[in-house]
């Protein structure tokens, strides 16, 4: 086995899901009821756009599906992209919120990046939409409970 870098030609089968990837909305089985979607996604990592070190966080999503839920597959493969993206704590947030509403068209969602202590500062960043009114569940921000066990 070689440690050359990877040419293009020879990716892995996972590096091309991942360059490929695409959110992918499923039909809502309850689209009747308001119930939240929690997902938190522990090992989310990008890079700086000014230094290109690496930026790791925790990325916390809730919302109310409307017609349609996330395909979580497709919702890992998405996240992973990121991870070779020159892109700032506040943009790589909103464009989850951004991209996330445009396939689903959530009743509400909110997106959180909880970003790891860099340089001394800790940063969150909150985004949130909500259609027109939609007045239903909204649950308090709580943050990561994820433990790794």
């Amino acid at each position: 086995m070689s440690d050359t870098p990877t040419s293009s030609a020879a990716q892995k089968y996972g590096q091309l899901e991942i360059e490929r990837a695409e959110l992918e909305p499923w039909p809502n089985a309850n689209p009747e009821r308001d119930y939240i979607v929690h997902f938190e996604i522990p090992e989310f990592t990008c890079l700086c756009p000014r230094s290109g070190y690496p930026d790791f966080a925790t990325i916390v999503i809730d919302y109310v599906p409307d017609g349609y839920i996330v395909e979580l597959k497709s919702l890992k493969l998405y996240i992973n992209r990121y991870r070779d993206q020159g892109i700032s704590h506040e943009t790589a947030t909103n464009k989850i919120l951004d991209d996330l509403v445009a396939v689903l068209a959530p009743r509400w969602m909110r997106v959180v990046g909880e970003f790891n202590v860099r340089g001394n500062i800790k940063t969150t960043i909150f985004t949130e939409h909500v259609n027109d009114g939609y007045t239903g569940p909204r649950p308090e921000y709580r943050r990561p409970t994820f433990t790794g066990i």
